[in-house]
C-alpha cells in the first residue's frame, strides 16, 4: 500500500527557514513525479512546487527564488527547502506523489506556521 508521510513542518518568524520531508512508500519511486501542496485556511489547495520523474521543476510564482523542491530517489524522499518565509506562506503542506495514468497518492500534511 502507498503511503505518503510528511515531517518538518513547525512555527517559525518571518524570514527564517524549514526544511520539509516526504517519506515515500512506492515501488519504483523513480517512475513517479512528485509535488508539494498546501492549503490555508478558507482557501482551495494550491501546487507550491514540483520535481518530475527526469527532475524537472516547477514553482508557483509566490514561491519561486525562496522555495526548492528535490528529490532522493535512493531513498525514496522529497524535499522542500524553504528559505525567506512570510507570514502568507502559513498552510498545511502536503506531499503528492503523481504518474500518468494512476490515481494520485496524498500524504497527510505538515502544518507550517510563520508568525512572530
Amino acid at each position: 500500500q502507498v503511503q505518503l508521510v510528511e515531517s518538518g513542518g513547525g512555527l517559525v518568524q518571518p524570514g527564517g527557514s524549514l526544511r520539509l520531508s516526504c517519506a515515500a512508500s512506492i515501488n519504483i519511486f523513480s517512475l513517479y513525479d512528485m509535488a508539494w501542496y498546501r492549503q490555508a485556511p478558507g482557501k482551495q489547495r494550491e501546487l507550491v512546487a514540483t520535481i518530475t520523474r527526469f527532475r524537472n521543476t516547477n514553482y508557483a510564482d509566490s514561491v519561486k527564488g525562496r522555495f526548492t523542491i528535490s528529490r532522493d530517489n535512493s531513498k525514496n524522499m522529497v524535499y522542500l527547502q524553504m528559505n525567506s518565509l512570510k507570514p502568507e506562506d502559513t498552510a498545511v503542506y502536503y506531499c503528492n506523489a503523481h504518474q500518468q495514468y494512476a490515481p494520485d497518492y496524498w500524504g497527510q500534511g505538515t502544518q507550517v506556521t510563520v508568525s512572530s
